[in-house]
């Protein structure tokens, strides 16, 4: 009689079949870590981490058993210690305490797991410099981890921490630390006593204060306490000398941080607070301030000490009760982006307001020269008629470095506006507003000190290569041009933190951008861009601003979630369908978090 019944189901493999199961990591990966020393298991859907890697350098490996000849790349003898293991994105639930069996690792990464506890000895990597836990399950942390001196960055945001201990104080190296999106009702006072930390995030907790010891932090450059329930900022913060960005929004703040000795803050972000006055003597020690953000707060008016303010670039006061604006304003040298939407504003033509920034501080030049103690329409002595009948204001060359030859409806510049110039240093150029179909060549005799170049409103259908010689550049305007495409040897402004390319004739998004590093804001609104690549603009680590608003995007790509950096991403106007209007409205943080939900396993 047949062993097999009719009708069974016959196994295809049967005979074929060894004892020995498929090992959940292959051989080959643990083979090319012995030799590099790094080891990637991310996203393999591993539910607990096998042995065969906790004993990478302990076991004798396959090869040495066997009697082959090795190559100089199989000399399994000259193995390296793993210093570099990447578990993110498995469903790790436990964590096994042969984690020790790995006393050379330097990087940690186990973000993205199901882990709600960490073993004791993880205190037994003693070299570790780097350590991922965020997107876990933990409620609280072993003491050990206190205990990893050599410790230069701790990720632990999107957990369920409700309590950082004193403890933390002994990782004295540390560097960066992430505590977002926690359950933190307070932090300690020992904080403080992390004098090495430069960036450190507690935003999305519950918190109602910070300590004072935290002002002792001499080399924290970042501090992000956005969405907390802060009332008041201690005053002895003021005394964070390095402090460069300071985030405080969707707070409970009713007024202004007093910082008179923050003497290196460039961004102080206080959005969605209940602020009702800028207060004139906080600003007198804001003069390094770069971009400062007010919007969806209860601001009344502006006092005319807003002048104090001269390294400001940019200023949102979007959404408060603000009804007039002070003349002053017009004063502020550097200022490109102003943003007043959703204000009650009198005394101002709407048509003025839509136009833009330029146009509004041209309105308040007009004004300021009206006032009493003004000279309407003389202007000043220093000014001097060109053929062009342009003008160029000597006095603003020399005092403020600035060359304007902006709204002329001229097709270039004039030799003698340049040969006007001499020898004298000019940071800022202002050439918006004419009729230019190409970038004025001479504007490479400013290249060792031009920082600040406007050609916006002009009909440039390209750029030249003259251009990417500005290698001092830090912000470049070319809004409402004819442009389709950028030269990849813009590649060389290696200091261009922000460009507007909005309103151009782009159909693709320029690849020479992904490259440039230094980029902190990229405004591209009202284009025809149909895609971006989100993995290129991780590369960007320093990007805070990206306005993609108004163009062509049929969907967003869910790896956008993951560049972490953005404070502020404008998609509104896009046919895309996903994510939804409502979740785009929520803002940026809740946009990416979406966004990182979408990405698949």
């Amino acid at each position: 009689m047949s062993r097999f019944k009719r009708g069974a189901k016959v196994d295809s493999k049967a005979g074929f079949r060894t004892d020995k199961e498929e090992p959940a990591v292959p051989y080959g990966l643990l083979k090319t870590a012995r030799q590099s020393g790094q080891l990637n298991l991310s996203g393999r859907g591993l539910t607990e981490v096998p042995q065969s890697v906790w004993r990478l350098n302990l076991d004798t490996p396959e090869e040495a058993k066997r009697n082959v000849t090795f190559g100089s790349d199989d000399r399994w003898w000259d193995q390296t210690d793993l210093t570099k293991l990447l578990l993110s994105s498995n469903n790790l639930q436990v964590l096994s305490e042969d984690i020790r069996l790995l006393p050379g690792l330097l990087v940690l990464d186990i973000h993205d797991n199901q882990l709600s506890s960490i073993p004791a000895a993880i205190g037994e990597l003693t070299q570790l410099q780097k350590l991922t836990l965020s997107q876990n399950k933990l409620k609280e942390l072993p003491v050990e981890v206190w205990s990893l001196k050599n410790l230069r960055c701790l990720h632990l945001q999107h957990n369920q921490l409700e309590e950082l201990c004193a403890e933390v104080a002994l990782l004295t190296d540390l560097e960066e630390m992430d505590l977002s999106s926690n359950q933190l009702t307070s932090v300690p006072d020992s904080l403080g006593n992390l004098g090495s930390l430069v960036k450190l995030s507690l935003a999305n907790n519950h918190l109602k204060s910070l300590p004072d010891g935290i002002s002792t932090m001499r080399n924290l450059r970042l501090l992000d306490c956005t969405h907390n329930q802060l009332e008041s900022i201690p005053c002895i913060l003021a005394e964070m000398a390095s402090l460069e960005q300071l985030y405080l929004r969707h707070n409970r703040l009713r007024a202004l941080p007093q910082l008179p000795a923050c003497r290196s803050l460039k961004e102080l972000h206080l959005g969605n607070n209940q602020i009702e006055a800028v207060e004139a003597e906080l600003l007198e020690h804001l003069g390094s301030l770069v971009v400062l953000e007010l919007r969806d707060n209860k601001v009344k008016s502006l006092p005319e000490e807003i002048s104090l303010l001269r390294s400001i670039e940019r200023l949102d006061l979007v959404n408060n009760d603000i009804s007039t604006l002070p003349s002053s304003l017009c004063l502020l040298p550097q200022l490109k982006m102003l943003t007043l939407e959703g204000n009650p504003l009198r005394g101002i033509r709407r048509d003025i307001l839509t136009k833009g920034t330029n146009e509004l501080l041209r309105y308040l030049r007009g004004r300021l020269k009206e006032e009493p103690d003004g000279r309407p329409g003389e202007g000043p002595t220093t000014a001097m008629t060109l053929p062009s009948q342009g003008m160029v204001n000597l006095h603003n060359v020399r005092t403020l470095k600035t060359l304007d030859y902006s709204g002329k409806q001229e097709v270039c510049v004039p030799d003698k506006v340049f040969d006007t110039v001499g020898g004298e240093t000019v940071t800022t150029v202002n050439f918006s507003k004419n009729q230019f179909t190409a970038v004025p060549p001479r504007l490479v005799e400013l290249k060792d000190s031009l920082s600040d170049l406007n050609l916006g409103f002009n009909k440039l259908p390209c750029l030249s290569l003259e251009l990417c010689m500005l290698q001092q550049l830090v912000h470049l305007d070319l809004r409402n041009n004819l442009l389709t495409a950028l030269p990849m040897e813009l590649e060389a402004l290696m200091k261009l933190r922000s460009i507007v390319l909005s309103f151009n004739r782009f159909k693709s998004f320029p690849e020479v951008l992904y490259r440039m590093v230094t980029l902190d804001t990229i405004l591209f609104s009202n284009n025809q861009v149909a895609g971006v690549d989100a993995l290129q603009l991780r590369s960007l680590g320093l990007l805070s601003t990206l306005d993609l608003s108004n163009n062509d995007l049929m969907q967003v790509p869910p790896e956008l979630g993951n560049c972490t950096s953005l404070r502020a991403l404008m998609l509104d106007g896009n046919p895309f369908r996903n994510p939804r209007a409502a979740i785009v409205a929520k803002g940026t943080e809740a946009l990416l978090e979406y966004l990182r939900s979408r990405i698949p396993a």
